[in-house]
């Protein structure tokens, strides 16, 4: 497990081949409990190609000096990114 914010990553790698690609992270929360959002890509057997960009926020907790994942939630493809983010914009603006 990962001592710091900075060591945490999803990226998986198998068989020498990443299967799943960090393309990007951002801290969105520090402390006890932190929240990380990524842009990743996953690869396709079939293919033998990186497919689209995909997002995951995952909340961390720190114990004992580690960082253990205990949550995530997955946005499958862009169209449900900008669905959420038309949604948060309509409640933050109301």
């Amino acid at each position: 497990m990962a001592e710091t914010i900075e060591d945490l990553t999803i990226e998986y790698e198998e068989d020498g081949i990443v299967t799943l690609k960090v393309l990007d992270k951002e801290v969105l929360t520090k402390g006890a409990w932190s929240t990380l959002m990524y842009r990743y890509q996953e690869w396709d057997r079939k293919k033998e190609e990186y497919g689209p960009d995909k997002y995951s926020i995952r909340r961390y907790q720190k114990r004992l000096g580690e960082y253990k994942q205990k949550s995530k939630f997955n946005i499958s493809s862009a169209a449900q990114a900008k669905k959420i983010i038309e949604i948060l914009n309509k409640w933050i603006d109301d």
